[in-house]
């Protein structure tokens, strides 16, 4: 039997601890700590997000029931409901903001050339939100509608290996469009984007900034065709035109001209129409990369699917943002084991083994590669039988 790490060992070893230390330092995190310092509240929510534990007393007696493996797991402190209750209540959620960002920019590294299914050498990154609904007498801080409270969670995401770049955790009400502002622009960049972020003051500023946009434009849009161009219908392409805007606010707001693509999509039999800022690539490339922005809608689902971000441990704002924190830096660590280790197995395939095996000590890849062995079809065996006479 492997006499090194256990599982959860394995993961956390990519988490970079001194970083993670001048962090702490920076937000006076351990300032009166004794026993339960940042890196044990770290290490026992992630646990609890490996694991999908329900509740704090679930935490509680999963992890003192085999206390045994708390020193290998790095926790040196004792676990208790109330202990974790308060560090997640009262210790500063942009401690481990931070960390995921230092996590994030590890993971971006490690993708940097993952194929993206679109011929384009450019960083294209894909912005939109998902809701968490809560519940309005608990989560009363949480502003979103008169009948329900809620949190969003705002993400541009690199489409080269769904890394996020930024993420952004605000109340519900604050509309999508609000979050361009926040953006660092890189020059040369694409930002595909939804209708819900359709403003053309702010769309101007990207341009402004030298990046580009992909945005699906709404039905009731009014501009004027200064050209048009001939498209391949074979492909899906309806048309390829060179546009301004009419509009009086519009036009005001974004003065120069606009190119308009028309996609066919048949297998939903639906017209698709797109602006960019970028006259130079193929029509063809502009609606696939509209489509590639699935990739964002698959990350939400898979984190709200597979991640403990729909029940909250607590109700207070530190409380819900310090989950949500910790389970994207989680998110990040396994992208990373999975990057590290040169494996082909999905995220879900590496969760689902650390879910069930988390304190055993047999290698990560180990365990995957004999997952791999065992769902292989059996291959009829050429050597002669027993039975064969």
């Amino acid at each position: 039997m492997h006499a090194g790490q256990i599982m959860f060992a394995q993961v956390m070893q990519h988490l970079p601890l001194h970083q993670f230390c001048a962090i702490v330092k920076r937000y006076d995190g351990d300032h009166d700590v004794r026993t339960f310092p940042c890196l044990d509240q770290f290490y026992t929510m992630a646990f609890a997000q490996l694991t999908c534990r329900e509740s704090l007393r679930d935490i509680e007696t999963c992890l003192r029931a085999n206390d045994h493996h708390l020193y290998h797991m790095g926790i040196r402190g004792t676990v208790a409901r109330s202990t974790l209750a308060d560090a997640n209540e009262l210790r500063d959620w942009r401690i481990y903001a931070d960390i995921a960002y230092v996590l994030i920019g590890i993971a971006k590294d490690l993708y940097r050339n993952e194929p993206m299914g679109v011929e384009i050498s450019d960083t294209v990154y894909a912005l939109d939100s998902t809701t968490i609904d809560l519940c309005m007498s608990l989560f009363r801080w949480a502003t979103f509608r008169t009948t329900k409270s809620a949190v969003k969670m705002h993400t541009l995401l690199d489409l080269r290996g769904s890394i996020p770049d930024c993420i952004w955790i605000t109340e519900g009400k604050v509309h999508d469009v609000n979050i361009m502002d926040k953006l660092v622009v890189e020059p040369g960049a694409w930002y595909i984007m939804d209708r819900g972020y359709l403003d053309f003051e702010r769309l101007y500023a990207l341009h402004q900034a030298r990046a580009y946009f992909v945005i699906r434009a709404k039905d009731t849009l009014a501009f004027c065709r200064r050209y048009s161009r001939t498209v391949d219908k074979a492909t899906g392409l309806r048309c390829d035109q060179t546009i301004v805007l009419t509009g009086p606010r519009a036009a005001q707001r974004y003065p120069e001209p606009l190119r308009r693509v028309v996609f066919y999509d048949e297998e939903k039999d639906k017209r698709l129409k797109f602006l960019t800022n970028n006259f130079a690539v193929a029509p063809l490339i502009v609606a696939q990369l509209y489509r590639r922005r699935w990739a964002v809608e698959l990350f939400f689902k898979w984190v709200k699917q597979h991640l403990r971000i729909k029940a909250f441990y607590g109700t207070s704002k530190n409380a819900v943002k310090t989950q949500l924190w910790i389970a994207i830096a989680t998110y990040v660590l396994v992208a990373i084991l999975k990057k590290r280790l040169g494996t082909d197995a999905s995220l879900y395939t590496i969760l689902q083994i650390l879910s069930v095996s988390i304190f055993e000590k047999t290698p990560v890849l180990q365990a995957i590669s004999r997952m791999d062995l065992t769902n292989q079809p059996v291959q009829p065996c050429k050597q002669l039988q027993l039975w064969d006479l």
